[in-house]
């Protein structure tokens, strides 16, 4: 599968492609490092597959551990359609349940995107997670992004809210009263380094396409490509980080010291 979608894409391109390419690369610099075998690849909290059937579609073997069971039957006939069944495995499961589903083999890469926002504990989260990266593997991250969030509740008129969730420390953050987390660009940094790993690079997503009208991405030929174009052009670039809806982080797991 190539790294990037051809043609006019459409919306949710624009929202999901950044992603996509940081994975891609990431698969192909593990696959280059193991020729002879298969990647194994852990997708917590994937849903219904949009992310794992592309990678398995590479190729590699994917497992998806996911806590609704609505999602997993989209996975399966999801990875049917896409001729992919015998490389895209489910199981009903949370970060807690980890190690378990697991087993005793490791895995070169976890994608843990839309999960740090609303388990109990993110730092205990990823320590579940890095117990099953092997040394050397990776680890992607994806989060929302809490400027932007403020920005956006402040544009609405609920100045209130903004100033709350702005001043909220991600310890004191309670997902019952405060909604989902949102995290900065530092936040995830400092989350994610105490357990075990080397941050490989930190996008910027959904810079742009949160923002422009859809009416006018719609009326203008090209105007998709361009808003595409432009997410990618901003992605690696720390001073957009402000205005980013999500943040992807690319962390390699340091190898265990002998």
């Amino acid at each position: 599968m190539p790294a990037r979608p051809s043609g006019d894409p459409g919306r949710a391109a624009a929202r999901t492609a950044v992603v996509w390419d940081a994975v891609f690369e990431t698969v192909e610099v593990l696959a280059t490092a193991h020729p002879v075998r298969s990647l194994r690849v852990i997708d917590l909290g994937g849903g219904t597959g949009g992310l794992a059937v592309r990678i398995a579609e590479l190729g590699h073997q994917v497992l998806v551990v996911e806590p609704s069971p609505d999602a997993l039957a989209s996975l399966r006939r999801r990875a049917v359609e896409s001729g992919v069944e015998d490389h895209v495995f489910g199981v009903q499961g949370d970060a807690s349940e980890l190690r378990t589903h697991v087993g005793d083999e490791l895995a070169d890469m976890v994608l843990c995107h839309g999960v740090l926002e609303v388990v109990d504990d993110p730092s205990q989260a990823l320590a579940a997670t890095a117990a099953v990266v092997r040394g050397g593997g990776f680890l992607s991250v994806v989060v929302s992004g809490r400027l932007s969030t403020v920005i956006g509740r402040a544009l609405a008129g609920d100045t209130a809210r903004a100033r709350a969730m702005l001043d909220i420390s991600l310890q004191d953050w309670d997902l019952r009263v405060d909604g989902p987390r949102r995290f900065s660009r530092e936040e995830i940094i400092e989350l994610v380094t105490p357990h075990g790993f080397a941050i490989d690079r930190v996008d910027a997503v959904r810079v742009f396409t949160d923002l422009v009208p859809s009416a006018l991405v719609d009326a203008e030929p090209g105007a998709r490509q361009g808003l595409l174009d432009l997410e990618r052009a901003v992605a690696g670039r720390p001073e957009f980080s402000a205005l980013a809806g999500q943040h992807h982080l690319v962390a390699r797991r340091t190898p265990p010291h002998p």
